[in-house]
């Protein structure tokens, strides 16, 4: 089950390069293209905002599970040194439920969007708010894991 997990995490790293490289040569040689030849790729303006919403909300996956978001943990340590474990399981169900949140709006709206064909790429715009769901069904393990898991462990133990 960890190699599962390794693996995991080493794909979705693979995939926001593989996603960011696109994105680079597209808006390049879209850029060249413009001012060198007066034309251009006109899907890749579409192309690369795709990307980048799936790079952007991978990213964030990546960032929950190495605990690398923004946190202020000063006023807790210093005033309820014992209640630290408590109050970062407090955090984990708060994440859960955001995430939550997050997956069923974007679910919605995948569904609700799927049908409607961009004219430039031929994709549907459902891709968008898939990227939504994939991130908080990813960010909702990672909540899990660290709501359910030991106590006294640290968070950057726990996600090792």
């Amino acid at each position: 089950m960890r190699q599962l997990s390794i693996w995991l995490w080493q794909f979705i790293d693979i995939i926001m390069a593989v996603l960011l490289a696109a994105m680079i040569l597209l808006v390049f040689a879209n850029v060249v293209l413009r001012y060198g030849f007066s034309s251009g790729l006109r899907p890749s303006v579409e192309l690369s905002r795709l990307g980048f919403v799936w790079v952007v909300m991978l990213g964030a996956v990546t960032a929950l599970r190495r605990g690398e978001h923004l946190a202020v943990t000063e006023l807790a340590d210093r005033l309820f040194p014992r209640a630290v474990p408590f109050l970062r399981k407090a955090i984990w169900l708060v994440i859960l439920v955001s995430v939550w949140m997050l997956f069923w709006g974007a679910a919605k709206q995948t569904l609700a969007n799927w049908n409607n064909i961009s004219p430039l790429t031929g994709l549907p715009s459902g891709l968008f708010y898939l990227a939504g769901v994939v991130s908080g069904a990813l960010m909702g393990f990672v909540a899990l894991f660290n709501l359910f898991g030991p106590l006294n462990k640290p968070d950057d133990e726990a996600q090792e």
